[in-house]
């Protein structure tokens, strides 16, 4: 009877370990969906804005519901076709011809493309900057097929991209954000003809936030508003279907918008992913599912206006330097240490955006006290950031914002001897 109790009492016991990581996500996920929506009406389905370092979350509306990504899309081939540039399975000379299926996608005038002719050759930077520039549906999909082989080889590289960014709900389908249907031969099998990508506005922006944290050059693309896609003699202007970049018609010099890319069909309605530059840090926004009533509707543009002018008005950057001591978290103990204690401070620049909106911002840290040895420089505690008694949440981290600290001194563990005397008489 004894080993029967104990072995429900042990099932019970691993049943609710089981079960609380769960339930501590899904608690942070309900927490993150609906951020200060309150504080600014953002006419589309769903809209979030983030630091682009830390993923501080600034604002959002239903972040973690799934929806069409359409274009934006484009971001991740545009992702994967860096990284195969950086580990050199491609360089920006490459040339590539267009498939009979692609040739058909790219020929098609109701999607979005720049003309591409069969046996002509295109390098590897002509189909990039068409991509993020002109949105060409084609273009985008000769890169996945340059990188790839295929399509479909393309797409599990994608879906595999999403998953090492923890971003586990996503649905991908199509390498250029056209429903699957629309491209032909190159469907993704199994799939519904009109199975479309879809991501949540926090999943997102994390794949903008990762885009330029890894491939912050991106930018001298995405800031094009006007190039030509030469095509031997023949070319063809392109214009950037953001329109909040300088020379376009929804600019607006206050917001310093230098990307990144916009998603229309008839299922995503209007979205865009935004980014810019803002006091020394930087900012990411995502609109989606805004109106899209006519082509020359301006609602993602318009939305997306008012949640920067939220975020600039209501925010204003905190910067720390490396090495930087916080006042009232100075130290912290050392246990079985030479030190009993040890100066602490920030271990890298960082920058967090402070409410200001009359709450008391407060900053502790996670641990008390760290064991014996300790080297100067090593990351031995991590910053935790409040606005009245919540906590600053990050995409990056349920629990919240963290920024490392590290040792500021060096100190070596007692012996044994010394270790026993502290613990016999403390002290």
């Amino acid at each position: 009877m004894k080993h029967k109790v104990k072995a429900l009492i042990l099932t019970f016991i691993s049943l609710f370990l089981l079960m609380a990581p769960v339930n501590t996500v899904a608690a942070a996920k309900k927490a993150t969906d609906n951020y200060d929506q309150d504080k600014v009406a953002i006419d589309a389905k769903a809209a979030i804005a983030i630091d682009s370092e830390t993923g501080q979350v600034l604002y959002g509306k239903n972040i973690n519901q799934p929806l069409p990504i359409a274009s934006m899309t484009k971001l991740i081939t545009a992702y994967l076709t860096l990284k195969a540039i950086d580990e050199n399975k491609i360089n920006w000379d490459t040339r590539v011809t267009p498939t009979r299926q692609i040739f058909a996608v790219a020929s098609n005038r109701e999607y979005s493309n720049v003309p591409l002719r069969m046996k002509h050759t295109y390098t590897i930077r002509q189909l990039y900057q068409a991509t993020l520039i002109e949105s060409a549906n084609g273009a985008a999909m000769m890169l996945a097929q340059a990188i790839s082989g295929s399509q479909t080889a393309f797409v599990r590289q994608m879906r595999r991209q999403l998953q090492k960014w923890d971003i586990k709900d996503g649905r991908i389908y199509t390498t250029c954000g056209l429903p699957n249907k629309s491209v032909g031969s190159d469907a993704y099998p199994g799939a519904g003809k009109n199975a479309e990508n879809m991501l949540s506005a926090k999943d997102m922006a994390l794949v903008g936030l990762h885009l330029l944290q890894d491939y912050p050059n991106v930018i001298n693309t995405t800031k094009i508003a006007k190039l030509n896609f030469v095509d031997q003699d023949f070319a063809t202007p392109m214009s950037n279907f953001n329109w909040m970049l300088k020379g376009m018609p929804q600019y607006r010099k206050r917001l310093k918008i230098d990307g990144l890319k916009t998603g229309t069909t008839d299922a995503a309605g209007a979205c865009f992913i935004a980014t810019a530059k803002h006091k020394g840090g930087r900012i990411i926004t995502v609109v989606m599912g805004a109106k899209h009533e006519t082509n020359t509707d301006p609602a993602r543009f318009i939305q997306t206006a008012k949640l920067l002018d939220y975020v600039y008005q209501n925010y204003q950057p905190l910067k720390f330097k490396r090495n930087e001591v916080i006042i009232g978290k100075t130290n912290m103990a050392v246990h079985n240490g030479q030190a009993r204690q040890i100066n602490i401070g920030m271990k890298n620049d960082s920058l967090i955006w402070v409410p200001q909106n009359g709450q008391k911002f407060t900053i502790e840290l996670t641990v008390k006290q760290i064991e014996a040895p300790i080297k100067s420089g090593q990351k031995v505690n991590s910053y935790i950031f409040k606005k009245g008694n919540q906590k600053i949440i990050s995409l990056l981290n349920p629990a919240g914002l963290l920024l490392p600290a590290q040792a500021l001194q060096s100190t070596n563990k007692v012996n044994i001897f010394v270790r026993f005397w502290r613990w016999l008489f403390g002290g």
